[in-house]
């Protein structure tokens, strides 16, 4: 294929019909959730030990997932804290799974930052 055809594949496949978060499920087990922090802490005098070391945790179960093969990629922007947001793309069996998996986020149980979870299909990866 060349890159005329490539590009071709790719306007057609963003001009497709949208699937129900069902079907997209079904073809890729791949989810996403949004990170956001909750108000009170987009200040950093608003962040003490305590905040810190929930945010330790988060990133480490992050990091074992990762190992474990679950999470694919993870990462939050680098604006102030009042404009970032991070992402978790990740493997699950079913929309339950991957539920649990977001809510169950340190930072989500702590409450410091807040979650919304979406079917994800990575289409294109760096070699």
């Amino acid at each position: 294929m060349n890159g005329r055809t490539i590009a071709t594949l790719l306007m057609l496949a963003c001009l497709a019909p949208a699937k129900t978060f069902a079907e997209q499920v079904q073809v890729t087990g791949q989810y996403v959730y949004v990170l956001r922090l909750a108000p009170r802490y987009q200040e950093e005098a608003a962040w003490t030990d305590t905040q810190n070391a929930v945010i330790a945790r988060h990133f480490e179960r992050l990091a074992e997932a990762a190992r474990a093969g679950k999470v694919i990629i993870a990462g939050r922007t680098t604006e102030p804290l009042d404009k970032t947001f991070g992402l978790v793309i990740f493997e699950a069996d079913n929309e339950a799974d991957a539920l649990e998996f977001m809510l169950s986020d340190p930072a989500v149980v702590a409450q410091l930052m807040t979650a919304t979870l979406h079917p994800y299909a990575v289409a294109l990866q760096r070699e």
